[in-house]
């Protein structure tokens, strides 16, 4: 059984930065790849960051050149660090992790909130 778990998240003010992390643990097939979404009240789930076993990255555009999506592979993590945050980014958010085939598993979630 696969199981991710997450941290980071918490309260900020507009221009902060918070560092989220989710390590997955069981069974992880060597060509993976790592995610974060995120789902504001209201709002559909929506990708914005993810990286690749191999080390490609993409990126939302509301995110790019502000978030930067990092992954250890020797330890099953993935990093999102989040700089220049406003008041938008406000949302749980999720570690995914497609591990192959059809196997997606999820996160529990982590609350970010930004302060105006």
């Amino acid at each position: 059984q696969v199981q991710l778990v997450e941290s980071g998240g918490g309260l900020v003010q507009a221009g902060g930065s918070l560092r989220l992390s989710c390590t997955a643990s069981g069974i992880i097939f060597r060509v993976n790849t790592m995610a974060w979404y995120r789902q504001a009240p209201g709002k559909q789930r929506e990708l914005v960051a993810a990286r690749t076993s191999g080390g490609s990255a993409n990126y939302a555009d509301s995110v790019k050149g502000r978030f930067t999506v990092s992954r250890d592979n020797a330890k099953n993590t993935v990093y999102l660090q989040m700089n220049s945050l406003i008041p938008e980014d406000t949302a749980v958010y999720y570690c995914n992790l497609w591990n192959g085939g059809l196997q997606y598993y999820w996160g529990q979630g982590t609350q970010v909130t930004v302060s105006s």
